[in-house]
């Protein structure tokens, strides 16, 4: 996360990254996060969940910090290895579009 953070922190102050981009990755992650503190309420009171495809959607569109500290906060979706693997995915594809983004910045 830290290297992430960096990442973004750098392309705003290098003028690479419009100052809406952190407004926007910040926004992802508090959406993502209040999605999985809506699905765990859902999961204790036998409500409608979230489903599994749009909480991986919101880590792959960059909020995968969010996510892992509502896994770690919350304590859901933490034991399952099937959705933990997806996840992992999600948070490789998204750093690597990053750094792939960030390699143009620098070409």
């Amino acid at each position: 996360m830290l290297g992430w953070g960096s990442l973004l922190a750098w392309g705003f102050w290098a003028g690479r990254l419009p100052a809406w981009a952190l407004g926007a990755a910040l926004a992802v992650n508090v959406w993502t996060f209040l999605a999985y503190a809506a699905d765990k309420s859902a999961a204790q009171n036998g409500r409608w969940r979230t489903r599994e495809s749009h909480l991986h959607l919101l880590s792959l569109a960059g909020g995968w910090p969010g996510a892992w500290f509502a896994q770690q906060r919350l304590r859901h979706k933490s034991r399952k290895a099937q959705f933990r693997a997806i996840y992992w995915a999600t948070v490789a594809l998204h750093c690597a579009a990053l750094a792939a983004w960030a390699s143009s910045w620098a070409g």
